[in-house]
C-alpha cells in the first residue's frame, strides 16, 4: 500500500473541499503533501483542514491544472487560492524536496 500524506485543503463556498497548492520563488505552481500533523500545523498554522492522500492520487488531481511537482514538507510556502486571488505569504522558504508527480 502506498504510504499517505497529509493534504492541507481549504473548503470553498460551494461547500466542498480544494487542494491547496503552493509556489515556488520562482513562481511554479506545486503541490504540497506533509508528512506529519507536526509538520503541517508548524508551516501552515493549527487551523489548517487536511485530508489524507496517497502521492499518485495527488498528483492526478494536480495534473488537470497543469501542476507538475509536488513538496514534501516544505518549511514555508507561497499560498495560491485555486478560485481566488493569489495570496503571497512573507519571505517563502526553499522546499525541502521536489518529486516530479509521475
Amino acid at each position: 500500500m502506498d504510504h499517505t500524506f497529509l493534504i492541507p485543503v481549504r473548503t470553498c463556498a460551494a461547500g466542498t473541499l480544494a487542494l491547496r497548492t503552493g509556489r515556488l520563488v520562482s513562481g511554479e505552481r506545486v503541490g504540497l503533501a506533509f508528512t506529519s500533523e507536526a509538520t503541517l500545523t508548524g508551516t501552515l498554522g493549527p487551523s489548517q483542514q487536511w485530508i489524507r492522500l496517497a502521492r499518485k492520487p495527488l498528483a492526478d488531481m494536480l495534473e488537470p491544472v497543469g501542476i507538475e511537482h509536488i513538496i514534501t514538507d516544505p518549511d514555508s510556502v507561497g499560498e495560491s487560492c485555486t478560485d481566488g486571488p493569489q495570496q503571497q505569504r512573507p519571505s517563502p522558504g526553499q522546499p525541502r524536496e521536489v518529486a516530479a508527480a509521475a
